[in-house]
């Protein structure tokens, strides 16, 4: 039985910033944030795919880290940085 998320809110944030977007001020401050969802496959980086809003990333469900991303099909631009919130 896979115990994985299901759902995850990714928040596009400029430069690096502290948190995980969690606590307070959430999603306050975010570029874009987008629910993206499990779809049951493995991505390239050997973490679970999770798209929605044209949002795609592999993330690794123990540590809510992001390893790869795609926004819009392309990478992310320098300056930008993903942060991995619960869906509400």
């Amino acid at each position: 039985m896979n115990t994985d998320p299901q759902s995850y809110e990714l928040l596009l944030v400029p430069g690096f910033t502290a948190g995980d977007g969690a606590g307070a001020g959430g999603s306050a401050g975010a570029l874009r944030s987008a629910v993206v969802v499990a779809t049951g496959k493995t991505g390239a980086s050997g973490y679970p795919r999770y798209v929605g809003d044209g949002m795609e990333a592999d993330i690794d469900p123990e540590t809510r880290s992001v390893e790869a991303v795609l926004v819009d099909g392309a990478e992310l631009d320098y300056g930008i940085s993903v942060r991995v919130a619960p869906a509400e």
